[in-house]
C-alpha cells in the first residue's frame, strides 16, 4: 500500500529503487528485494503485465514509475454529489501512439521503459494532473504533446496542470490530497486484500495470464543475457569499472556448461539506446535479464543486482553488496552463484578455484585491465593504443597477469593490422605476450584464442594455430570469440561446411556481432549461397551503419550478382583506403572502363602497401602472371591479405593454374 502510493505521489516520475527504500521504508532496515517483491505483488493484484503495463512500468536499470494518470479527488464535487466517481484510463493503441509520435519526422527509437509498447508514456508535464469537473467534454481535442500517449475517452473532461486546477477552484490543496491519499489506501487495501482471498482459498500462486507469453518467443530455459551495471558513483570517467563488472560476469557465467549467455558484444549493444528490456531479450534470444548498479566511492562499493524472468517480469533473485574494493572477485563469484542457483544450473565444484589462477592479487593492475578492457573495446586505433598501455601497465604492476598478457597481444595486433607502417617488432611483441599467457595460465583460453590467432596471421602457422584455437574451445565453449576464431582458420584452411556451421553457433551466442555477421556472410558467399550472404551483409549495417568493411562485403556480393554498378557506389562510399581502392579497380573493370581501373591500380602499385590487395585486383582481371607476382610478394612480407587464397572468389582464376600449389605450399596451407 505504501509503496503504491509513493508512486502515486510521484506519478509519472521514475522512482529508483534506493528512493523507494528510503520513502517506503524509513527507519527499516531492508533490501532491494523488498521493493521487487512489492511491486510483483502490486502487479498481481492489479493485473498488470510487465511485457505491456498499464500502471507499474519498469525503467530498465532505473526504477519504476507510474504511468497510469492519476488525479485528486475534489471535495466539493464529492460533496455535490455524495459519491466517487473514478476516472477510467484508456492506453492508447500502438499505433495511433506511434502515428502521434511521428507527425512531425521520422519514428524515434522506443524509450527504455520495460514495456513492450513504446508508445505508452506519461504526459510530458512533469506536474500531476487533474480533472476540471466543471468543463464540458471536447471531443476533438487531441494531446497537444507527442509524449502524451496515454488518452481518456471521449465522455471525460481534458486534463488540466495542477496550476490550471488551483485557479479555478475554491479546495484548498491539503483537503484534495487528503482525499486523494485516502481514496489510494481505500484501492491498494482492496487489492491486497482481494490477493491474499485469492491465495488464501486456492492455496496456489496465481497463475500467469495467456497475453504474458508470447508464443512466438521461446528462448531456452536456462538463458541469460548480462546487461551492462549502471555506474552511479557520479563520475563518469568511473564507468569502465561498471562495465568491466559487467564483462566479468559474462565471463564466468560462459563457462558453466547448461547455461546460454550471450557474448559481450550483443550484451552491450542497447547500452545507452532506448529500447524495452523484452525488446532486448528477443534479440538476444533469453528468458533471463540481469541488470545491476555499480557505486565506487574511495575503497569502498556498493553492487546491487537483480534477476529479472522476461516473460512475466517478476525478480527471481536480486541483492545489494557493500565491500571493499580488494574483494571484488569474491563478489563477482557470490553473484554469478547466486544467479546459477536462481536458474537451478550446476556450479562445477572446481570452477570458482579455477578462477584464482586466472586472476590478480594486485586491484591497480586489475584497474589497469579494466581501463584496457574499455578502450579494446571501442574498435578503432585510438582505443588500441590506449589499450595498449593500459594492459602494458597491468602486466607491469603483476608480471604473472595473465589475462592482460593475452589482451595486449591482440590489442597490439589489430593495433598494427591496418597500417602500412606498422613495426614488424610489434608484431614480435604480440606474439611473445600472447606465449607469456599460456605460460601462466595453462587453462585460460583468451591465451591460446590469442596465439592461435596472432600464428596464423603473422606467421602463416596453421597448424599451430588449429591446436591453439581447438584448446581455446575445448576451455570455453560458450563463449563466441573462440568460436569465432575457431570458424575463420576453418575456412582459410578451405573447410567451408565446418566454418559454417562453428560461425554459426557464434552468431548464436553474438546476434548481433557485426563482425560475426560479416564473416558468416563472406563464407556463405565463398559458398554461393549468396541470398543468406546479402541478409547477414545487411544486418551488419543495421548494426553498424558506419561500418566501413560491412559496405565493402556489400559491395563485393554485388560484383559476385553482376551488379558492378551498385558495388562502385558502396566502394566510393568506404573510408578505408586499402578496400576502397581494391574494390573500385574491380568495379570499373567489371564495368569495361579499363583506364579507370587501371589508374586506381596504379595508385595502388606507387604505394606498395598491400600486395596481397593488388594480386587479388590483378586476379580479378585475370592477369594470372601480375596476380602470381604480387601474391609472392606478399608472401614474403606475410601479409595477411593473402590468407583467402583457399575460397575467396578473386582468386578462382588461379586456382587452375599449377603455380597456385605452390603458392599454397609457400604459405604452408594444404593443397
Amino acid at each position: 500500500m505504501s509503496l503504491l502510493l509513493c508512486l502515486a505521489k510521484h506519478a509519472g516520475q521514475v522512482m529508483s529503487v534506493d528512493r523507494l527504500l528510503e520513502e517506503v521504508w524509513k527507519d527499516v532496515v531492508v533490501n532491494p528485494d523488498s521493493v521487487y517483491q512489492t511491486v510483483t505483488t502490486l502487479r498481481r493484484s492489479l493485473k498488470d503485465d510487465a511485457r505491456d503495463p498499464k500502471y507499474i512500468v519498469n525503467v530498465v536499470r532505473r526504477g519504476y514509475r507510474l504511468i497510469a494518470p492519476v488525479s485528486p479527488w475534489e471535495e466539493k464535487s464529492a460533496t455535490a454529489t455524495g459519491t466517487i466517481a473514478t476516472i477510467p484510463l484508456v492506453a492508447a493503441d500502438s499505433e495511433q501512439g506511434a502515428a502521434a509520435s511521428n507527425s512531425d519526422g521520422p519514428a524515434a527509437p522506443p524509450r527504455v521503459t520495460g514495456t513492450a509498447n513504446p508508445s505508452m508514456r506519461p504526459p510530458a508535464s512533469d506536474a500531476a494532473v487533474e480533472v476540471d469537473p466543471a468543463r464540458e467534454p471536447e471531443p476533438e481535442a487531441q494531446p497537444r504533446s507527442e509524449s502524451a500517449a496515454w488518452v481518456l475517452p471521449s465522455d471525460v473532461p481534458p486534463i488540466r496542470t495542477t496550476e490550471d486546477a488551483r485557479r479555478q477552484t475554491a479546495v484548498p490543496p491539503r483537503t484534495g490530497y487528503r482525499h486523494y491519499v485516502a481514496l489510494l489506501t481505500a484501492l491498494a487495501l482492496a487489492l491486497v486484500g482481494a490477493a491474499v482471498v485469492r491465495v488464501w482459498i486456492s492455496k496456489e500462486p496465481p497463475r500467469e495470464s495467456a497475453a504474458m507469453v508470447t508464443p512466438s518467443f521461446s528462448p531456452p530455459p536456462n538463458s541469460i543475457a548480462v546487461l551492462p551495471f549502471v555506474n552511479i558513483s557520479g563520475d563518469k570517467d568511473q564507468e569502465y569499472f561498471s562495465d568491466g563488472l559487467s564483462e566479468e560476469l559474462i565471463d564466468l557465467l560462459t563457462k558453466v556448461p547448461e547455461l546460454r549467455v550471450p557474448a559481450r558484444t550483443s550484451s552491450f549493444f542497447f547500452k545507452g539506446k532506448q529500447a524495452t528490456i523484452v525488446d532486448i531479450a528477443k534479440a538476444l534470444g533469453v528468458a533471463y535479464v540481469l541488470e545491476g548498479s555499480v557505486r565506487k566511492s574511495g575503497n569502498t562499493l556498493r553492487i546491487s543486482a537483480q534477476l529479472v524472468r522476461v516473460d512475466n517480469g517478476y525478480h527471481v533473485w536480486s541483492e545489494t553488496y557493500d565491500r571493499k574494493l580488494d574483494d571484488i572477485f569474491e563478489t563477482q563469484d557470490e553473484i554469478a552463484g547466486a544467479v546459477v542457483t536462481a536458474l537451478r544450473a550446476h556450479l562445477p565444484m572446481h570452477h570458482l578455484s579455477d578462477q584464482e589462477e586466472l586472476r590478480t592479487a594486485n586491484f591497480a593492475a586489475y584497474d589497469q585491465y579494466l581501463q584496457g578492457r574499455q578502450s579494446y573495446n571501442q574498435g578503432d586505433a585510438g582505443g588500441y593504443q590506449r589499450a595498449v598501455t593500459a594492459f602494458r601497465a597491468a602486466t607491469h604492476l603483476d608480471a604473472r597477469y595473465a589475462a592482460a598478457y593475452a589482451d595486449l597481444a591482440l590489442a597490439q595486433f589489430w593495433l598494427t593490422d591496418d597500417s602500412a607502417s606498422g613495426d614488424p617488432a610489434d608484431d614480435d611483441r604480440g606474439l611473445a605476450a600472447a606465449e607469456q599467457a599460456v605460460a601462466l595460465a595453462p587453462g585460460l583460453a583468451a591465451g591460446y584464442s590469442a596465439r592461435g590467432v596472432l600464428r596464423a596471421a603473422l606467421r602463416f602457422d596453421f597448424a599451430g594455430a588449429q591446436a591453439d584455437l581447438d584448446k581455446a574451445v575445448a576451455l570455453g565453449p560458450g563463449d563466441a570469440n573462440n568460436l569465432h576464431g575457431s570458424a575463420i582458420l576453418l575456412a582459410v584452411l578451405g573447410k567451408l561446411p565446418a566454418a559454417i556451421a562453428r560461425e554459426e553457433q557464434a552468431l548464436a551466442l553474438d546476434p548481433l556481432s557485426g563482425e560475426i555477421c560479416m564473416r558468416l556472410g563472406f563464407f556463405l558467399a565463398a559458398n554461393q549461397q549468396l541470398p543468406q550472404a546479402r541478409r547477414l551483409y545487411e544486418k551488419a549495417l543495421v548494426i553498424a551503419p558506419n561500418s566501413d568493411r560491412a559496405r565493402f562485403n556489400l559491395g563485393e556480393l554485388e560484383l559476385l550478382e553482376h551488379q558492378p554498378e551498385r558495388a562502385l557506389a558502396l566502394f566510393r562510399q568506404t573510408a578505408l583506403l586499402g578496400l576502397s581502392s581494391v574494390g573500385q579497380a574491380k568495379a570499373e573493370y567489371s564495368l569495361g572502363h579499363v583506364e579507370a581501373s587501371q589508374r586506381v591500380l596504379k595508385q595502388m602499385i606507387a604505394k606498395r602497401d598491400f600486395p596481397g590487395l593488388i594480386a587479388r585486383v590483378y586476379a580479378w582481371r585475370g592477369e594470372n602472371d601480375q596476380a602470381f607476382e604480387w601474391a609472392d610478394r606478399a608472401v614474403e612480407q606475410r601479409d595477411n591479405g593473402l590468407i583467402w587464397l583457399k575460397i575467396d572468389g578473386d582468386f578462382r582464376t588461379l586456382r587452375d593454374d599449377p603455380r597456385f600449389r605452390a603458392l599454397l605450399r609457400k604459405m604452408n596451407l594444404p593443397e
